[in-house]
Parts: structure tokens; C-alpha cells; sequence
């Protein structure tokens, strides 16, 4: 029988207005279907008389007693139609009849398939198929035609949205690596504001302990030579002069323990604003983490138990201002995601910050039982569970040049909730970010893995495991 009801509802073609709101992932479903559907049984020209009373339509969906046949395109109807005596062999005759002749290899994707997945694949058909309707499945049951002029239209507003979101990553980029730019050089300006007077009080806290010595031995034999006075003494008990004199050495060392904080923190603050930096130099890697936590440390003292496992290596020729915010980004990362867990009854939140230098580097997901050893510092376990398969995708240039086939590894890990499959796949991506609005710009992780891939030719590895914990693994090939 035929399908009577979409005789009784032509179906439009999608309007631009729904073209444009199309989207990097939208899917064949978003698109104008056509489901007029024939019973094999059914006369060739019941598909004439539809075809002329709609003219939009591709083509006909092919059932015997409701089950999916194949597809007769209106191109394909019309040009058998056209053939001598065509009209009076198909038009009073079953439509199985004609199928045997004007069936052709049928492309079929299911409806939840990417629009420009579609298109590439419909694209790479032969030429004598190039224009045929695509059939899409609904459900296990249904089946519908697509034509490939508004899959192609659809794909081509697609690549026109992708060339404009790319433009505008491109420009945020921009503008975000100049604001870094003069971000660093801001505080480089400060830092060394900063240094002078530091300096200076630092350097005259020595001279300032060794005058106040040599007072207090003046008076003691001031005392020795002039004997007691009670005015004197109702003095020195007016000031505490006892207390003075112990209070006198703690202030004096306090002191310089806090200039040497002020040193530590504007050294690190010199450090971390080399984000300008044009070629590399030999660095510290230690250094520039330590740098790091320190500028974090208002953060991380809140709670946050960091665990540092340091190894032996050496000096790395690298861009160590534009390092110290990889540093910067991950852990803060971390942070936040501790946040999250951080009130739990028992939990400790801790970061795992571990180095060493390595032949050769692992790739892939680690297990939950690896991930709680590099945590809680089981080296050893983790590295009998480790069951990570190598992985030997890394650039041609960084091979070329690392001829020693040796490789520096930073591991900073987390015992928060992890990262969820679905996030993973897009971590790296630019303005992704499940931060709330205001909070995250969807630029650290893909700046970060930006500076790692492409201005050092590392490799910026991810392992997380769903409620254990995540681990960010940065290899930099010593060259």
C-alpha cells in the first residue's frame, strides 16, 4: 500500500534561518527528511503521480510488508522512464520491477550521524553516484531520504561557521598572549622595583644585628665601670629592658626570615615573567616549579598537602617563563577540582608533583590503582601496574633532534574526582571549560598545551580516572 500520509504533507526543504543555526556538531536529524515509502507490490505509477505533485522530492524509501527494501532515486525513476518504452514497462507494472534494474549501492547512516561526517563520506562516492539521496535511519524501522544538495548546502554554512569560531580562537589567542606578554613585562618592572629596597634591607639587617651587639656591650660596661644607679634602674624597669633584650635578637631574626621570603617571592615573581621570551635558554626546572607553588602559596596553604619527588636532572633548554605557566595552569586546575571534594570527612586533598628523566615515554589511561600509588607516592606499585601501552607519536623534529632518545617528565597529580570520558576528549580544546561563567575562559589548558607541543615539541599526556584522581604528564625532549 502506498503511504498515503505524506501524500497529504509535503515536506518543505530547511529554510537558511534553520541552516544557520546549524552547529559544529549537528547531526542528519537537524535536516529535512523525506519518508515517502512504497510497498514493492505497489504500481510505478503511484511514484509518477508523487514526484510530479512533489516536486522537492529526491526520491522514494522501497519496503516489502514494512521492512526497509533500498531507495529509488528520482533521477534514477525518470531516467529508466526515459528509455524506450520505458513508460509502458514500469509505470503499469509492480515497483519491484523496476528495482531490479535501478538498484544501485545505498548509503545509509544513522541519524545521530555528524552532518560533516556525512558529507565527507557521500563526497567520496563515485561519480555515477555522487548525487543520489542518502538514506537515513530514524529507528530500527524507519527510514527516511536525505537530499544530498542540502546536506552539502548544510555542510557548507558548517565550514563557514568553523572558519569564522577558528578566526575568533585565533584573535582571543592573540590578544590573550599579548596580555601575557605585557603581563609579564609588568611584572618584571615591579620585581625589579621590588628587588632595590629588598635588597637594601636585607643586606643592612646584618650590619643592623651586629650594631645592636656592640650597643649592648657598651652598656653592660657602662654599667661595670659606673657601678648601679637607681634612676637607672627604675629605667631599664620603665622599658622592660630585659625583655628588650631578648625581644631584640627574635626581632632581628624574624626579620631577616621575612627579606629572605620577600627575596624568594620577587625571584620567583622574575622568573615567571619571562612570557615574552624569543629564544631558550638553559633553566632549572625545579626552579620554575618551585617558583610557582610559591606565588600559589596563599592557595595552597588552605589545606592542600603538595608532595614533591624531585629527580636528578639536568638544566633543560627551554622557555622557562612560558613553563612556569604550565606549571601555573595545571596546578591551579588541580586546585580547583580539590575544591570540590575538599570538605569530605577524611579526605586530604594532596598534589603529586614528581620528575625524572626517562628513555623513552609511555601514552594512555592508567588505572585506578596506578593513579592512588602516584598519589600517595607508591612509585614502585605504580610502575609494576603501570598498563600503558607505548606510544610513539611525537614529532619528527623533536626526534631529529633529540638524538639521545632522552626525555624530561613532570607528573603533576591530583586525588580529586577525575575527569569524566566525554571531557577528556575535548580537555585541550580552545574556550572549552566546565568552570561556571566569569570563572574560566576555556584558554589555560589549550595555551598550556599549546606552549608544551608546539613551542617546546613535548608531548602533554592526560590520565585520569573518574573518582581517584587526574594526572597531567608534560615530556620535553632534552635537546
Amino acid at each position: 500500500m502506498l503511504n498515503t500520509s505524506c501524500v497529504e504533507r509535503p515536506v518543505q526543504p530547511a529554510s537558511e534561518a534553520e541552516l544557520r543555526q546549524l552547529g559544529l556538531d549537528s547531526t542528519l536529524q537537524e535536516l529535512s527528511l523525506y519518508d515517502f515509502q512504497v510497498e514493492a507490490m505497489d504500481l510505478g505509477m503511484k511514484i509518477s503521480q508523487m514526484l510530479e505533485a512533489n516536486l522537492l522530492l529526491p526520491g522514494v524509501i522501497l519496503t516489502n510488508r514494512g521492512k526497509f527494501v533500498g531507495m529509488i532515486s528520482r533521477r534514477r525513476f525518470l531516467e529508466f522512464l526515459s528509455r524506450p518504452f520505458g513508460r509502458e514497462l514500469f509505470l503499469k507494472r509492480p515497483v519491484r520491477a523496476l528495482y531490479r534494474f535501478a538498484e544501485i549501492e545505498t548509503l545509509i547512516f544513522p541519524s545521530n550521524t555528524l552532518i560533516v561526517d556525512a558529507a565527507r563520506k557521500s563526497l567520496q562516492r563515485s561519480k555515477e553516484l555522487l548525487y543520489e539521496p542518502i538514506v537515513v535511519q530514524v529507528s530500527p524501522q524507519t527510514y527516511s531520504l536525505l537530499d544530498v544538495h542540502e546536506l552539502l548546502v548544510a555542510q557548507s554554512n558548517i565550514h563557514e561557521l568553523a572558519t569564522k569560531l577558528l578566526r575568533q580562537q585565533t584573535q582571543s589567542q592573540l590578544i590573550q598572549t599579548e596580555k601575557l606578554a605585557s603581563l609579564g613585562q609588568m611584572v618584571a618592572g615591579v620585581a625589579h622595583e621590588i628587588r632595590n629596597p629588598v635588597t637594601c634591607i636585607s643586606g643592612n639587617l646584618g650590619c643592623l644585628s651586629n650594631y645592636s651587639k656592640d650597643f649592648m656591650k657598651l652598656l653592660s660596661a657602662y654599667e661595670q665601670i659606673v657601678g648601679r644607679s637607681e634612676k637607672i634602674d627604675e629605667l631599664k624597669e620603665d622599658i622592660e629592658f630585659d625583655f628588650l633584650q631578648e625581644d631584640w635578637v627574635e626581632i632581628l631574626k624574624s626579620m631577616k626570615v621575612s627579606s629572605e621570603r620577600l627575596t624568594e617571592l620577587v625571584t620567583s615573581l622574575h622568573t615567571f615573567s619571562y612570557m615574552d621570551e624569543t629564544h631558550r635558554k638553559k633553566a632549572n626546572i625545579h626552579e620554575c616549579i618551585d617558583s610557582t607553588l610559591l606565588i600559589l602559596k596563599s592557595r595552597l596553604k588552605y589545606g592542600f598537602k603538595v608532595v614533591k619527588n624531585y629527580g636528578d636532572l639536568p638544566l633543560v633548554n627551554c622557555y622557562s617563563g612560558q613553563l612556569s605557566q604550565v606549571f601555573m595552569n595545571i596546578v591551579s586546575n588541580a586546585m580547583d577540582a580539590l575544591e570540590e571534594v575538599k570538605g569530605k570527612k577524611g579526605f586530604v586533598p594532596a598534589i603529586r608533583i614528581e620528575t625524572e628523566v626517562i628513555e623513552s615515554f609511555d601514552g594512555g589511561c592508567v588505572s585506578s590503582q596506578l593513579m592512588q600509588n602516584y598519589v600517595l607516592g607508591d612509585r614502585q606499585n605504580a610502575k609494576q601496574l603501570s598498563s600503558a601501552s607505548k606510544n610513539g607519536d611525537f614529532s619528527p623534529e623533536s626526534a631529529g633532534e633529540n638524538q639521545n632518545n632522552a626525555w624530561i617528565a613532570i607528573r603533576i597529580a591530583d586525588n580529586g574526582p577525575g575527569i569524566p570520558p566525554e571531557i577528556q576528549r575535548r580537555i585541550f580544546d580552545t574556550f572549552f571549560t566546565t568552570k561556571p561563567a566569569g570563572k574560566g575562559t576555556g584558554l589555560g589548558l589549550a595555551i598550556t598545551h599549546q606552549i608544551v607541543t608546539e613551542k617546546h615539541r613535548g608531548k602533554l599526556n592526560l590520565h585520569s580516572t573518574p573518582g581517584t584522581g587526574t594526572e597531567f604528564e608534560i615530556l620535553l625532549p632534552l635537546i
